[in-house]
């Protein structure tokens, strides 16, 4: 790459921070959000020292202070597919697929996110992006409706669009192309109180699904959350009243652990928002909301096939509120191993392997017998991605709608693939080889 172009990390850099600005003036709750975060990740560090964020390396706090993840939806393949383009500038891959359908959503996605070490390390800004499933629309004459309404709608700027051309012949942006670029692509992700359709339109796709209403009914289809990393989930869902913040009735994701895994996800609730429709009538609309979630380490195959056979189980029972939830959560996850060597040693986490420069090594010596004596250690890797079940019961929460138990869904993988107009990223490999890499260094 030239070295005018600004580089693909640099870009992301600036729009997340760009969107971030742009969200709190939206909605002034998410700043009070991320104040919140910030108090109890200082709280955290102040009283824990060793948590990993803080023990490993310095790095690791400048990741916990700018890490955000956003939620964006789009209608149709051709939005889907520009996206891709739009979020390749920013070095930000497809990786995983995810059939919501499984919790009762139409939708299915995939998140866009930065795949190398490194790039995680500038800035580790994920984007979970969602495609409407029109199929699983059950009347057929609001199925061909929507289609045309979203046909008629581009949610992209002329501009933006030239400055993807242009990225593409040049093979990058400079500086002040990519200033435009971000400019440009936050109106992809803009808010606005007109509505796209009339009243009686948009009432008749709110009785269908509310997530069917909220992509269709709008000319863009608007960021609908950001995500600040918390340390301590459970003090931010408890402390989040005490802030003017009404939080979501649990935490979903894996229960409190010694070792935590994968990834926690708590939500406060969607705005209640004035909107103009094309009849000039008024009326309201519920989709934006603030997140917080909580990262723990990426689990293999098999440790997935264990969580997610758990997280089936558990769901068989409800409970209304959040510390009764968690009660459960926790009983039934005891059948899985919550310390470091157990889950390493049974292969159900990736960890990265460092070697210890102040100890010799010791020839004929394996893996566990080096860690054992102190001469290599073994850091958790950090989960990057997501969870459908935890995602849906989001949504269904600030969409007004109960999670719903957990089912085999409806999955989709090459019909999503064929409009991305990629093959999605396998992220268990990604994991796999930030651990192989790790061991073949030492």
């Amino acid at each position: 790459m030239s070295n005018q172009f600004i580089s693909e990390d640099h870009i992301r850099d600036r729009f997340s921070k760009a969107m971030s600005g742009m969200y709190q003036k939206e909605v002034p709750q998410y700043g009070t959000l991320l104040q919140l975060v910030r108090e109890v990740n200082q709280q955290v560090m102040a009283q824990n020292p060793d948590v990993p964020e803080v023990a490993q390396r310095p790095e690791e706090l400048n990741r916990l202070s700018v890490e955000r993840h956003g939620a964006i939806r789009v209608g149709s393949a051709q939005e889907l597919a520009t996206l891709r383009q739009l979020f390749a500038v920013m070095g930000m891959s497809a990786v995983g697929y995810y059939d919501l359908s499984a919790a009762g959503v139409p939708v299915h996605s995939t998140a866009f996110r930065p795949v190398t070490e490194a790039a995680l390390q500038i800035n580790p800004f994920r984007v979970f992006t969602s495609l409407l499933r029109l199929e699983l629309i059950e009347d057929a004459a609001l199925r061909q409706q929507v289609s045309d309404i979203l046909a008629r709608r581009d949610i992209f700027t002329p501009r933006l669009r030239e400055l993807l051309n242009l990225w593409q012949q040049q093979g990058g942006l400079d500086g002040a192309q990519a200033d435009e670029f971000v400019q440009q692509a936050l109106e992809t992700f803009r808010w606005h109180h007109q509505a796209s359709v009339d009243l009686a339109t948009y009432d008749a796709l709110l009785a269908q699904h509310r997530l069917i209403a909220d992509v269709a009914c709008f000319r863009g289809p608007h960021i609908n959350h950001l995500t600040p990393r918390t340390l301590d989930i459970d003090r931010v869902q408890q402390l989040m009243p005490e802030y003017g913040i009404t939080p979501k009735e649990t935490i979903e994701g894996p229960p409190a652990r010694r070792c935590p895994i994968l990834l926690r996800q708590t939500s406060f609730k969607a705005l209640n928002e004035a909107i103009d429709f094309t009849d000039r009538k008024q009326g309201t609309h519920t989709a934006r909301f603030g997140e917080i979630e909580q990262r723990g380490v990426a689990l293999t195959r098999k440790g997935r096939e264990l969580y997610d056979r758990l997280l089936r189980e558990a769901s068989a029972e409800k409970h209304p509120d959040n510390a009764s939830h968690q009660r459960h959560l926790s009983a039934v996850f005891a059948a899985f191993p919550d310390d470091a060597d157990r889950l390493r040693q049974q292969q159900l986490a990736f960890y990265r392997y460092r070697r210890n420069p102040q100890m010799a090594a010791v020839p004929g010596e394996d893996l566990e017998q080096q860690i054992a004596r102190g001469a290599v250690t073994a850091e958790p890797i950090i989960y990057e991605d997501f969870l459908p079940v935890s995602a849906a019961g989001i949504f269904q929460s600030n969409l007004g709608n109960d999670t719903q138990r957990v089912s085999s869904g409806n999955p989709s993988q090459a019909a999503f693939e064929q409009a991305l107009g990629a093959a999605v990223i396998d992220e268990f490999t990604l994991y796999q080889q930030l651990q192989q890499d790790s061991i073949d260094r030492l």
